[in-house]
């Protein structure tokens, strides 16, 4: 096989594996049960093995997808005949990865999330765990990361995440917490959970810190199948749910437009905004209007607030920055972070001039969160470009290249002081 067949098989491996690798883990760990949840992930990296050994030589069978179920399962079984502590469990990974369970025999994928998978991401994010552990073992067990992956998309060593993900492994073999939705008492602290590992997942895609791509699609994708399946169930039909759908579908919609053609850095006020996504703010109105029959303000329903402003004003110069400026003041006291500072005090340059920003960001020099945090130099260098301090400016870009961000990044910030040098 060609080295461009042999890549194109390599891409189609890791599609499919993407999106079939949580359905495979989530059946086999309700046949094997919990404590043998790294089992599972083994038996389902294995059939992704075996798919990269013949296929290039094989042929892509007629239906891969299938392919990797039928495989997984077998190798499951052998694995079942081979460890007498196994063998009760046959008649459970035959029913869990039989034709009948999976639909095996669909050729394509409709972008769904099984009850299976749910129950693994509520297994995955149960409060016992530590927040990196659920956010970790989440992107492994449900979106088929690696720890490779998962290191370089929240900036920690390899051996950071494996640690995490064995001792997370451990706690919900030796607490022995069951393959279920939570019980209705235990329901609000798990989906709280559930909610804040989700949030996360989209805001690592949405800007990732660090690498060639400023967009990770993928993880994107994953968050807003998460919370699309969650709102449409009688468990997650909540205001917070249809808030943080509304504010994931919102910020979504300007993805298209986040990159410009040449793969550069595009501002929200220069983007082009005939590339936003329609069908997905229509969503997020959706979503929105649902968010509105609970009596209580979540961080989500603020941000979905914020960022609904943006997607209703048809140019950048249209934005209502007033009422951006009243929702981060009630975020802030909700959420008093360094970022939403930052976030605030770009909302205060454009409803009362870059004075009163610049004021604002003069406050944060001493957050520990924002140090060596790029977008605090730069932020600064633009309101100080407002001001028509451009020698001043081009010393806040300086500063901001000393951190680190991703590529994207980086280019916009060096384009940025080339205009200030021309």
């Amino acid at each position: 096989m060609s080295a461009e067949a042999g890549a194109g098989v390599h891409g189609l491996v890791d599609h499919l594996f993407r999106r079939e690798a949580g359905r495979m883990v989530a059946s086999l760990t309700r046949a094997f049960g919990p404590a043998h949840l790294a089992l599972a992930e083994e038996v389902v990296q294995d059939a992704l093995v075996q798919a990269l050994k013949r296929w290039p030589f094989h042929g892509v069978p007629d239906n891969p997808a299938g392919w990797l179920y039928r495989v997984a399962r077998n190798l499951a079984l052998d694995r079942l005949r081979r460890d007498t502590s196994f063998r009760d469990k046959e008649p459970a990974v035959r029913q869990a990865m039989s034709p009948a369970h999976i639909g095996e025999a669909r050729a394509h994928f409709e972008g769904e999330i099984t009850d299976d998978q749910l129950r693994l991401v509520f297994l995955c994010c149960h409060p016992a765990l530590t927040r990196d552990a659920r956010v970790a073992l989440t992107l492994k067990t449900s979106a088929g990361f690696s720890a490779r992956e998962i290191a370089r998309a929240f900036l920690v060593t390899e051996a950071a995440v494996a640690q995490r993900l064995v001792r997370a492994q451990r706690l919900i073999r030796d607490r022995e917490i069951p393959f279920e939705m939570p019980a209705r008492d235990e329901l609000g602290e798990r989906l709280d959970a559930v909610l804040e590992v989700v949030y996360l997942i989209f805001n690592e895609g949405y800007g990732a810190h660090e690498g060639d791509d400023l967009v990770r699609m993928d993880l994107c994708r994953e968050a807003l199948l998460l919370v699309g399946e969650l709102a449409r169930l009688p468990i997650g039909d909540r205001p917070e749910v249809h808030a943080l759908g509304a504010l994931l579908s919102f910020q979504a919609s300007r993805l298209p437009a986040r990159i410009d053609l040449d793969g550069n850095l595009a501002l929200l006020a220069e983007q082009d905004r005939s590339r936003w996504d329609r069908e997905l703010i229509r969503r997020g109105f959706r979503h929105l209007e649902r968010a509105a029959e609970g009596v209580r303000a979540t961080r989500y329903h603020l941000e979905a607030g914020i960022a609904a402003q943006h997607a209703l004003a048809s140019t950048a110069a249209d934005t209502d920055w007033g009422v951006i400026l009243g929702l981060y003041d009630q975020l802030l006291e909700l959420n008093p972070s360094p970022i939403v500072a930052l976030n605030r005090a770009v909302a205060l340059a454009r409803a009362q001039g870059p004075d009163a920003g610049l004021e604002a960001l003069d406050r944060l020099d001493d957050a520990k969160a924002l140090r060596g945090y790029y977008l605090l130099p730069a932020t600064r260098a633009e309101l100080w470009l407002q001001k028509g301090e451009p020698e001043v400016a081009a010393e806040g870009f300086r500063q901001a290249l000393e951190c680190r961000c991703s590529d994207p990044e980086r280019r916009f910030l060096e384009s940025r002081l080339a205009e200030l040098a021309t």
